[in-house]
């Protein structure tokens, strides 16, 4: 088919005059490309118009291993177009079989806006909808992208408290099993109601007193301790146990030699390897009952922070807000990168204040923008501040401060630009303070940043009503 005939078969060209079709071909260079072969690649500039005349072609997310943004079959129109700010291809654009293309280089565009009006117009308004529909997109993507960051960190935070319950519960059926051999101990023993009193006493006061804290050195000096106390008695072999591990449980409950100097004066010695039997027994089933009951309250609070992120157990209309409640949930979420970088973290919110109205869920997006590029722009050891304030009985100014270093003078006014990022291709699509603004406008309110090296200030100013 001649080239005229085929442009004029162009949707998007339904309306455009025959001699403005015509100015293109007599411009245009005609190019082939085989299956696979790359057209432009990530970052390349982008200097010419392309019409796909058959074939095609698709553009590859940055370093996705060919995953793609988006495919254009015959009769599309990619690349620059005439009032476009395109400079460099945002992601690398690969002929997906073999493509015949037209090729308008911009040099022309100048000459296309004063002699093709008809043509121009619809070219713009191909770019227009082709912004649109990318960055549609681009948010949805950036939304999975950040859902993508929670979750891999959830999916950590959650994996710590689970093995702990299972591998303690594990431990606690094999420890139950030795139970009748240890209460054949206990039915051979010769106590009064007072000794066994007096021992249960002191074994309730040890487990109900917080435990000690103690460093490795001083645990293993105790052990010691406790080991040949043990020994000197004679104490060996308990419950198929070394004195060593005997030793272990009494150091974790706080017991001393002098508390075992003090069993001993009460119960005598006939009956001292027994009751040390049962006690560390006793001791290691409740050492297990707690560490499951601890890493069972860690797995509850991941699950109420995701329900507080998320409001999944409420509605999802405009509510009353509790600001420091939204900022404590993304933080939980997002514990993980917090403890890879080693960053301290200060809140300071005042007891009284005021709920703001608002959408929650787009609220805790503000924070996870805020808090995740803090994140990555913090040293290791950093320390990241959230605070907030009553201002002017109106608003609560809340303000994220991280001591990086800093956002360069030259583009601080273009960070909520959409697209613009400082991260490496394929690490940032540029939409995450864009994003940001447009929750933030959503809410009137507003969000100001303030930057210099060793301080980063982002103040997000939100009405109370």
């Amino acid at each position: 088919m001649h080239l005229f005939d085929t442009l004029r078969s162009f949707p998007v060209f339904e309306h455009v005059p025959s001699e403005q079709l015509q100015w293109v071909v007599d411009r245009a260079e005609e190019a082939t490309f085989a299956a696979n072969e790359p057209i432009n690649k990530t970052g390349d500039p982008i200097d010419h118009l392309m019409l796909v005349l058959d074939g095609r072609v698709r553009i590859e997310w940055p370093n996705s291993n060919g995953d793609e943004i988006a495919m254009y079959e015959p009769q599309s129109i990619l690349g620059v177009l005439p009032f476009s700010r395109l400079v460099k291809a945002m992601g690398q654009v690969v002929a997906d079989r073999p493509t015949h293309a037209l090729l308008l280089h911009r040099s022309h565009f100048r000459e296309l806006a004063h002699a093709c009006y008809e043509l121009t117009e619809a070219l713009v308004h191909q770019m227009t909808t082709r912004v649109r529909d990318f960055t549609r997109q681009a948010q949805q993507n950036e939304k999975m992208a950040s859902l993508g960051r929670l979750s891999a960190g959830l999916a950590h935070e959650l994996n710590n408290p689970v093995a702990a319950v299972v591998r303690s519960a594990d431990t606690l059926k094999e420890h139950m099993r030795a139970t009748p051999e240890a209460f054949k101990a206990i039915m051979h023993l010769s106590l009064t109601d007072d000794q066994v009193d007096s021992v249960n006493e002191l074994i309730f006061r040890k487990i109900d007193q917080k435990p000690p804290v103690l460093t490795m050195m001083q645990r293993s000096r105790l052990e010691d301790e406790l080991t040949d106390w043990l020994d000197d008695q004679g104490i060996d072999g308990v419950t198929d146990s070394s004195t060593l591990d005997l030793a272990g449980p009494l150091v974790d409950f706080g017991f001393t030699a002098d508390d075992l100097d003090w069993i001993l004066e009460r119960i005598g010695a006939n009956n001292l390897a027994g009751v040390v039997g049962w006690l560390v027994d006793n001791l290691v089933t409740e050492k297990l009952v707690r560490d499951i009951s601890e890493a069972s309250k860690r797995i509850s609070t991941l699950v109420g922070s995701i329900k507080n992120y998320t409001h999944m157990d409420r509605g999802s209309g405009k509510t009353e807000v509790d600001l420091p409640e939204g900022v404590r949930s993304t933080l939980v979420l997002l514990d993980h990168k917090l403890k890879s970088k080693k960053i301290s973290v200060t809140l300071d919110f005042p007891p009284d204040l005021p709920l703001v109205c608002g959408w929650p869920g787009e609220l805790n997006q503000i924070w996870t923008n805020l808090i995740d590029n803090a994140v990555d722009a913090l040293p290791e050891g950093g320390q990241l501040t959230i605070r907030s304030a009553v201002d002017r009985n109106e608003f609560v100014l809340t303000k994220v401060i991280d001591n990086g270093s800093g956002i360069p003078a030259d583009i601080q006014d273009k960070i909520f630009d959409p697209f613009f990022t400082t991260k490496d291709i394929g690490k940032g699509t540029g939409l995450g303070l864009d994003i940001v603004q447009g929750i933030i406008r959503h809410h009137n309110g507003s969000i100001h940043v303030r930057s210099q090296p060793g301080e980063t200030v982002f103040s997000i100013c939100l009405p109370i009503q």
